[in-house]
């Protein structure tokens, strides 16, 4: 909006009283109001002596804590100093129509949306909504960066119809994490009365020629039967199952962790849980597995393959810290 003169802005009226003694010129300190004289611009003050309003001949007002009369008033005669507090409102962000802040934005309370509100960013104005309940939902997976304690943060996900191995490689396994884990879903072996297996590598894949003792015992569970206990000779392997069926109607699901992955002090363990059907049979197996692998420098690739033949399914790989 054009206007003339002055840009427009919001004041504090603030009135300072005083009685002066004969011929008083110098008005300032504590008033009758009780409140200290102060002022910053003197284009805002009035003066008025007992009623009469002072032209800016008639008063001297310099020093932001003081008024000198030009004459020294009588006793008794009421003088009345009226400041105007100023700030400017020309950079607001309306109520109504909202707005943007250019740069960060310091708030020593509380933050609150309404019920139902959002909290986002430019391009997903949505990221976080809060229900009445206080309900919070994200619209993408939340990131944590490290440093956040017992976070889990999801890595990456493959999915494939057919492929010789999987890999999570170094620019994924590294020391922001301790301990890594990988899911499975819809997951098969795609050549019939094969092993699906974890292998590991300190050297990005290079090699795979750590000593995983215990890799190839699992405890192998099925319907109203007992669990039959499976060994074998240590190897470079971790056997997630045995002799698992490519039945494509039937697909597996998996669970794997791998401790202290990252760790350069003390060894590593690996746990698994994988569900399917034995080649040859419609009963559904659970197999658990336990290994230990017997080196102290870190992991940096994880490897999902089978012992003979591509494997297929959906695998995501997760951190967690410490």
């Amino acid at each position: 909006m054009a206007y003339i003169g002055t840009s427009p802005s919001n004041g504090v009226r603030r009135v300072h009283t005083y009685t002066a003694t004969a011929n008083q010129t110098t008005f300032t300190g504590s008033s009758t109001e009780g409140v200290t004289l102060t002022y910053a611009d003197t284009n805002y003050i009035d003066v008025f002596q007992n009623g009469v309003l002072l032209g800016s001949v008639d008063y001297t007002s310099t020093s932001g804590t003081s008024v000198v009369l030009a004459q020294g008033a009588s006793v008794s005669d009421l003088v009345v100093i009226v400041v105007y507090d100023v700030f400017s409102v020309a950079d607001t962000v309306s109520k109504t129509s909202g707005g943007s802040f250019d740069s960060a934005v310091t708030m020593s309370g509380g933050l609150r949306v309404a019920d139902g509100g959002n909290i986002g960013s430019a391009s997903d104005t949505d990221a976080m909504a809060i229900s009445s309940g206080g309900v919070v939902t994200f619209s993408q997976a939340p990131v944590f960066s490290s440093g956040g304690g017992g976070s889990v943060e999801k890595l990456s996900t493959v999915t494939t119809t057919g492929a010789t191995s999987v890999d999570f490689d170094s620019s994924l396994i590294t020391d922001t994490f301790m301990t890594y884990r990988i899911i499975g879903s819809n997951a098969r072996n795609v050549t019939n009365n094969t092993t699906p297996e974890l292998l590991l590598s300190i050297d990005n894949g290079s090699n795979f020629n750590l000593n995983v003792r215990g890799g190839k015992f699992h405890q192998r569970i099925y319907a109203n039967q007992t669990g039959t206990e499976y060994y074998g000779a240590d190897g470079s392997v971790h056997q997630l199952g045995s002799s698992v069926s490519n039945n494509a109607t039937v697909l597996a699901a998996f669970d794997i962790t791998v401790y202290n992955t990252r760790g350069t002090v003390g060894i590593k363990y690996v746990q698994s849980q994988y569900i399917s059907n034995l080649q040859g049979d419609s009963d559904g197996y659970l197999w658990h597995g336990a290994s230990r692998v017997n080196t102290t420098s870190a992991i940096n690739l994880l490897r999902l393959k089978s012992s003979s033949g591509n494997i297929a399914g959906t695998f995501t790989l997760y951190g967690i810290r410490a």
